[in-house]
């Protein structure tokens, strides 16, 4: 299938939709787009480098700007349900909707960056230089994340000033990005028959005081850049039990502390093992806790002018993002980066996945707005 990126981004959201590309499937749409920056190259204005990475395609000019702003999106989707190729229709607001795998996340924000790209190297009237990435594996594991794969490999194409990632965000900036521990806590004691339960110790009731620590927590609301993010530590998955008639011997649970960015992954497990009680075990404690995933906070990075211009283009429009989002790797490398795409992320995933028509037009025509050079007065 050819891509035209010249055309308007509501057309090429709706080609990119009918293009099935769930995770590990990736191939036909990398593909796609590859060719389609290479059209983009030979008519461009500027210079432009491109390159491919596995099914991650990525393109930047090399206008010799003191400024480099990174637009960011991903390829893949979660597994298509009976919702490709797209539709569009009238909602009982009477507005134009786009339904589709991947209308809200994220073709509808790798379509405008694309869209964007290509205008402003076409006509050459960009205000700094840019750099397009186009990233596999973003809703699997991160040993699949083509952004993990650069960050790690051609950490040179993930450099900038700023950084835009497509994620949906209701045509609002979602400026950061809050980060994520998960720790496996739990509880060793012997098994016995309920009957005779002081032969046994319930690893249950051993795991108990940590677990009524977690549900009396108190957590954070952390005001940074004028962004409110909300921390929380909650008990997310609970196992115990032999049968119903026997003491456990084992019991164990995870628990999220979702922190807001003004902790590094270090302080959020410090923080957590301190007021679950967990920062000392002895070597012959029956409690345990191990450190099942961790993922960085991203800090907001609106202070930067290249950052307030993009605030100023949305009409004053930001959030804290409160999940956590890739915008993270740009954080760790130095870069500040914010979510800003199209559609409602409450749309994410679901079979009845969509996006308002023209909020495609609108983050295009900002994004543009931000991007491009400024008139000079005649």
């Amino acid at each position: 299938m050819r891509l035209d990126f010249h055309a308007d981004p509501v057309a090429l959201t709706a080609a990119l939709v009918d293009i099935a590309s769930p995770s590990h499937h990736e191939d036909t749409i990398a593909d796609a787009i590859e060719m389609a920056l290479i059209d983009v190259q030979k008519q461009a204005a500027v210079d432009i480098e491109v390159q491919r990475y596995n099914n991650t395609v990525c393109a930047k000019t090399n206008a010799g700007f003191d400024t480099r702003v990174v637009l960011a999106g991903h390829v893949d989707t979660v597994p298509i349900a009976d919702n490709v190729p797209h539709s569009i229709a009238h909602d009982a607001a009477g507005q134009l909707v786009m339904h589709g795998c991947g209308t809200t996340d994220m073709k509808s924000g790798l379509a405008v960056y694309l869209h964007v790209f290509a205008q402003l190297v076409h006509h050459g009237n960009l205000s700094c230089d840019l750099t397009m990435i186009a990233y596999e594996g973003e809703e699997v594991a991160t040993q699949y994340n083509g952004l993990y794969h650069l960050q790690r490999d051609h950490p040179e194409w993930l450099s900038g000033d700023f950084a835009l990632l497509g994620e949906p965000s209701g045509g609002i900036i979602e400026a950061g990005c809050q980060g994520t521990l998960r720790l496996k806590i739990g509880a060793r004691g012997h098994r016995a028959h309920s009957a005779r339960s002081w032969l046994g110790s319930n690893a249950a009731h051993i795991l108990a005081p940590v677990m009524v620590k977690v549900a009396d927590y108190q957590a954070r609301e952390v005001v940074i850049d004028g962004c409110t993010y909300r921390e929380g530590l909650n008990i997310v998955h609970l196992e115990a039990g032999v049968a119903t008639n026997t003491i456990p011997d084992d019991a164990w649970m995870f628990v999220n502390f979702r922190f807001a960015p003004d902790r590094s992954e270090d302080e959020a497990l410090a923080h957590a093992l301190e007021v679950l009680g967990l920062d000392d075990l002895a070597d012959d404690s029956p409690l345990y806790v191990e450190v099942d995933d961790s993922a960085g906070a991203a800090l907001p990075g609106l202070g930067a002018p290249v950052a307030q211009r993009l605030v100023e283009a949305v009409g004053g429009n930001f959030r804290a993002k409160l999940g956590w989002t890739d915008v993270s790797r740009f954080s760790a490398m130095g870069v500040p980066a914010v979510n800003f795409g199209c559609g409602d992320p409450g749309f994410a995933h679901k079979p009845d996945e969509q996006c308002p028509t023209a909020q495609i037009t609108q983050v295009a025509d900002q994004l543009i707005d931000y991007l491009k050079k400024e008139e000079i007065p005649s």
